[in-house]
């Protein structure tokens, strides 16, 4: 919980058990108390922001006045199992105070560990030569919101970002597309912050910066891993972020047009997601050209030049990994290629690798299922044959293989879920998304990922890879033959 919202509940419920053990119904006792109470609801609202996890504490000034004016007073005092009864009931309307706000945190992300400030802005692009197949407009284009986060200049003034732009559509997005519960239920979403500073100017400590290309899950978003992106931007990369409009959670353009998610349940098969591939695939290109007109000519001076475009790399978490290998497939600007826990659709990568340095991240979780045998739940499928069931799972592997094949690299953090590689790790507990220690995971991967890029794209050498390596023997860090 937020500074605000702990004295908020330490404070209020201090006063209730005051007033409930002390039995203070009337005189001029009641003025200070409820001042307070009304007072640090008041400025928790002002400073921090509301949201309806506190809403039971919220409530606690009302209940105080009640107490104080509505009650009746008994002459003689109370007996004790009244004043137990009391306080038992407002132990639990503590306990739950607190369990809401402490399970679905507006938490916080750790800071950078890099010797650069973090800046970032957001770039709105229409690909003027492709259709919108989502919409039943023939003239509507292919729009594309964009977000970059990149090495800043400290001391501009510059306030800091919030995680959500468009936090009010966003987070409902987030609530009923990627997690399928109620829209307002992470809501609280919009009153997370980040380090990045907004519209800051491009440091010029470097005269040019290598360029990422991060591509998130099917219906995830642009920033859903913006503990990875600032650590990134932090070492001094450019970090390119893609809505992947109508298959992203939700994006919304300038004009206030939003592009919902228009991704049913339908997506079951291998087949179903190797559909979607050649859209991913083509709009990951389209940003790469419009990076390199970025870098010939950036209207705001900000990136003009400075942009390396001999140096590009791409990362990705689930249907976004697939991506990513599908570009370093494809795109020869793609140097080197990071997948967390993704799959492995489209047109088959060579069994030879891709030639050039290739990095996959296993999280337990999706381990666990490729390695479940058809006897383990054959009880639980309802038919089926084991063919229909071992098939995919052979595929994942083969094509893993081969991805890896020639060196690739690959670590599996034990304990970590699909979700680990991602922010929604931290969203709470209750959702079960995370491993048990998830910034653990987060420092794992930040930690492999800044070593991985900067030994292929900044020429480097290994050592830092190694030195992690032997900093975490149980993620078992593998070179591919």
């Amino acid at each position: 919980m937020r500074i605000l919202e702990i004295s908020l509940i330490v404070i209020n419920f201090g006063l209730l058990y005051w007033a409930f053990i002390a039995n203070r119904k009337s005189g001029r006792g009641p003025i200070m108390p409820l001042t307070i109470a009304f007072g640090l609801v008041i400025v928790q609202f002002a400073v921090e922001g509301g949201r309806w996890q506190m809403i039971p504490a919220y409530l606690t000034p009302l209940i105080l006045t009640a107490y104080f004016f509505l009650g009746k007073r008994r002459e003689g005092g109370r007996s004790r199992v009244a004043v137990t009864v009391q306080a038992v009931l407002l132990t639990v309307y503590l306990l739950v105070s607190v369990a809401l706000p402490t399970v679905m945190p507006v938490f916080s992300f750790e800071k950078p560990t890099g010797p650069y400030a973090v800046g970032t802005t957001i770039f709105h692009w229409i690909d003027e030569q492709r259709g919108e197949s989502y919409t039943e407009n023939p003239d509507d284009r292919r729009e594309l919101m964009v977000q970059i986060w990149y090495p800043a200049a400290e001391g501009d003034g510059k306030k800091q970002s919030p995680y959500l732009q468009n936090a009010s559509i966003m987070t409902g997005a987030i609530s009923s597309k990627m997690l399928g519960l109620p829209a307002f239920t992470f809501s609280h979403l919009g009153l997370v912050k980040t380090h990045a500073l907004l519209e800051a100017k491009l440091l010029d400590s470097e005269s040019r910066y290598p360029v990422l290309i991060f591509s998130h899950g099917m219906n995830g978003y642009r920033n859903q891993n913006m503990y990875q992106v600032e650590e990134l931007a932090s070492h001094g990369y450019i970090v390119v972020g893609i809505d992947y409009a109508y298959e992203a959670a939700g994006s919304v353009y300038p004009d206030g047009r939003a592009a919902m998610s228009k991704i049913g349940p339908n997506l079951t098969s291998n087949a179903k997601y190797d559909e979607h591939i050649p859209l991913w695939t083509e709009d990951a290109t389209f940003v790469l050209n419009q990076v390199e007109q970025l870098n010939r000519n950036d209207s705001t001076g900000r990136f003009t030049g400075k942009i390396d475009i001999e140096r590009i790399g791409m990362l990705g978490h689930s249907f976004g990994g697939a991506v990513t290998a599908q570009m370093m497939k494809k795109d020869s600007r793609v140097k080197a290629a990071l997948s967390m826990d993704g799959g492995f659709y489209g047109p088959p990568v060579s069994e030879k690798g891709f030639g050039k340095p290739f990095f996959m991240m296993y999280s337990e979780e999706t381990y666990n299922k490729v390695m479940i045998s058809y006897d383990d739940v054959a009880k639980q499928i309802g038919g089926g044959s084991r063919e229909e069931f071992e098939a995919p799972r052979k595929q994942y592997i083969q094509k893993s293989g081969y991805a890896l094949a020639g060196g690739g690299l690959s670590i599996l953090i034990p304990g970590s879920k699909h979700a680990s590689y991602s922010d929604l790790a931290l969203f709470s507990p209750l959702l079960g998304l995370g491993g048990a220690d998830p910034r653990r995971d987060h420092r794992i991967v930040n930690e492999f990922s800044v070593a991985f890029f900067d030994r292929y794209l900044k020429g480097k050498d290994d050592s830092a890879l190694q030195k992690l390596s032997a900093k975490y023997p149980e993620v078992n860090f593998k070179v591919h033959e």
